[in-house]
């Protein structure tokens, strides 16, 4: 199907067209308004110059004396009078006597609705005439005529120099569109070559200056912000990315040893591994997999999370702790749990926020001495609720808490520990995603506390 002309055109080749369009309605309507009103005033005009000639007209006792009346009473002027006729009719209509350039004026009988005092246009051998009729005192009527040339002229003349003005204010549009166009676009313009800049270029820092307000203003503004979420999205892809490198690099390159001491041992029959070695090796190389598989499913989860498509669900935020806590309790079978949670409801994806549970509770009890005791407890205040778990371990050193939720973070004192760093950065994300917010401190008993706070459904 063929895409309408209209359709084809440019953004500025639409708006020039539309301002131009519209001055050109205005400048025409305006003109066809001019042109009406004076035709109607010179009427007018020349309709009470009639109706007092009529009047003096039906006082004369013959046609010829009413025409000499109204030549004497009259203002002298250049064709002041041209034209003049004066015609007396009867009662029933017929002609009495005529004076003036006309033979005979078309009689208009009673029943008609321009019969007496009213005005009438008439074309007599391609000459144009005006009429008034009145009533004559002792019956009949009569009726004066003049020539309208003079108001028809002057209407055709002031209607040709208002098509004139009317052409020239649709010129002089079709140029102002397309000055306000160029004008109003360039915004757009400096808009586009910064969008043409960035997908040729990948630069993502060439933000627009905001010179213009209103709407093209609000547009430049959302794109710059735009670009500053993309270079920032960009950026943390390039650092997780950095991470992740270094981060693999270490357990690759134990698993490629121990593989290679392996091989190597069994190339050489006369430096055989004991049993005691080869299972301490072996051992370690299924202590360095499950390491590698935890941190590429942990990798997995926080690039995959700032996309989410678990749908949320009104649910008790105590059942899904609760459930946490029961898987946290058979993992960790030399650590005590204690859960005291209070009834509050909370909009949220369950499985993500039973995995942040899950991963203080993993932190908590990794850090706890064994027969020491996690506790969980829950509390509800201002339109929150907060899961706190609370660990008998060290504590994190006061150093370390600004940066216990940022990826790949690892304080001293846990680097010789196993994990990855992520699972803390995880639980900062999927709180953060749900509204809430996640601190660390240190708790009353001298360990690490971690704070969840969720907003609470609305009721």
């Amino acid at each position: 199907m063929k895409r309408p002309r209209w359709k084809t055109l440019s953004l500025r080749a639409r708006l020039g067209v539309l301002v131009a369009a519209a001055v050109a309605l205005a400048v025409v309507t305006v003109s066809a308004i001019s042109w009406g009103i004076t035709r109607a005033d010179l009427y007018d005009q020349f309709d009470a110059r009639l109706q007092s000639y009529a009047q003096l007209a039906a006082k004369a006792a013959s046609p010829e004396e009413a025409l000499e009346t109204l030549r004497d009473t009259t203002k002298p002027g250049p064709d002041r009078n041209s034209g003049l006729t004066v015609q007396f009719n009867s009662a029933t209509g017929a002609v009495t006597g005529i004076a003036g350039p006309i033979p005979e004026l078309p009689h208009l009988p009673p029943e008609a609705p321009l019969s007496a005092g009213r005005a009438a246009n008439v074309h007599l051998d391609e000459e144009r005439f005006r009429i008034w009729t009145a009533s004559r005192p002792g019956g009949g009527t009569v009726q004066v005529a003049q020539d309208s040339e003079d108001v028809e002229d002057s209407l055709g003349r002031l209607g040709a120099w208002l098509l004139v003005v009317s052409a020239a204010g649709v010129l002089g549009a079709t140029v102002v569109g397309r000055a306000i166009a160029r004008s109003a676009l360039q915004p757009v313009d400096e808009l586009t070559s910064a969008a043409e800049n960035v997908a040729r270029t990948q630069e993502l820092s060439a933000a627009i200056d905001v010179t213009a307000s209103g709407e093209i203003g609000r547009l430049a503004t959302s794109f710059n912000a735009m670009l500053g979420a993309l270079s920032r999205s960009r950026d943390e892809q390039r650092r997780l990315v950095e991470d992740a490198g270094h981060e693999l690099r270490t357990p690759l390159t134990s698993l490629r040893t121990n593989i290679e001491l392996l091989i190597h041992a069994d190339a050489n029959p006369g430096r055989q591994l004991s049993a005691e070695d080869r299972s301490r090796l072996l051992t370690d190389l299924d202590t360095q997999a499950v390491e590698l598989t935890a941190l590429i499913g942990e990798l997995v989860e926080l690039s995959t999370g700032e996309r989410p498509t678990e749908a949320e669900e009104r649910l008790a935020l105590a059942d899904i702790v609760t459930s946490a806590v029961e898987r946290t309790r058979s993992r960790w079978p030399a650590v005590s749990f204690e859960a005291e949670l209070a009834g509050a409801d909370v909009l949220v994806r369950p499985a993500a926020v039973e995995r942040a549970v899950l991963n203080v509770l993993d932190n908590a009890a990794k850090w706890s001495p064994p027969g020491g005791t996690v506790r969980v407890t829950m509390s509800a205040a201002s339109g929150t609720v907060c899961v706190r778990v609370d660990d008998e371990g060290p504590g994190v050193p006061e150093a370390d808490l600004p940066h216990v939720f940022e990826r790949f973070y690892r304080a001293d004192t846990a680097r010789a520990l196993p994990g990855s760093g992520l699972g803390l950065a995880i639980v900062e994300q999927v709180v953060t995603q749900h509204g809430g917010r996640v601190s660390a401190a240190r708790a009353d008993r001298g360990g690490a506390r971690f704070d969840l706070v969720f907003p609470l459904a609305a009721s």
